[in-house]
């Protein structure tokens, strides 16, 4: 069982902000139905790119709802600017911390929050950089190697844990993997 802090639960129980937010003009969407986690973000923002409400959907588990939750508390208020800058970690650290193998929830967060301000400026993301390695949950290269060097990350479970990359199918281990050695031995040639 996880060790979730009061203010997850909380917010799993009693999550703020939930349905689709009439007159939203910011909509973001990250993660899959069928594999796991989704998350919609509904934001309402004013002529001054300033949030001034915001609500959720989320198919997930208590911390997929409770970072959801989260988020929409720590944004309302915040211009499109300010929220920019909010990280996962940011998220995380709202509730209290989220156990390593749920971190991938708060990134679903910070995600869905990049599209609906993307969506709001009227900025069509077409493509992530980088090679496609996790076609069930649309994690690259780029984002894992991100990843695994901000984070400290060294396993594949580490990796799957953060970003949900090979806890589908399980098809790209091996690539994620290879892209973890790589890393590290780039690492111990750079020191």
């Amino acid at each position: 069982m996880w060790d979730y802090t009061d203010k997850v639960k909380d917010h799993f129980l009693k999550p703020r902000n939930v349905g689709e937010l009439e007159g939203a003009n910011a909509i973001g969407e990250t993660g899959s139905l069928n594999c796991g986690d989704a998350l919609r973000l509904y934001l309402k923002v004013n002529e001054n790119e300033r949030i001034v409400d915001a609500s959720f959907m989320t198919f997930g588990c208590a911390s997929a709802v409770a970072s959801s939750s989260a988020l929409t508390e720590i944004i309302k208020g915040m211009t499109l600017t300010e929220a920019a800058k909010l990280t996962n970690e940011d998220i995380s650290d709202y509730l209290g911390g989220l156990p390593k193998e749920k971190m991938h929830c708060s990134v679903m967060g910070q995600s869905a929050l990049k599209k609906a301000i993307a969506n709001y400026r009227g900025i069509q993301i077409l493509e992530k950089p980088g090679q496609m390695v996790c076609e069930c949950f649309d994690v690259t290269d780029v984002e894992i190697t991100d990843a695994v060097k901000k984070n400290g990350l060294k396993t594949t479970e580490d990796v799957t844990n953060y970003l949900k990359a090979g806890g589908g199918c399980g098809k790209c281990l091996d690539r994620i993997e290879s892209l973890i050695e790589s890393i590290m031995l780039k690492d111990r040639i750079i020191k």
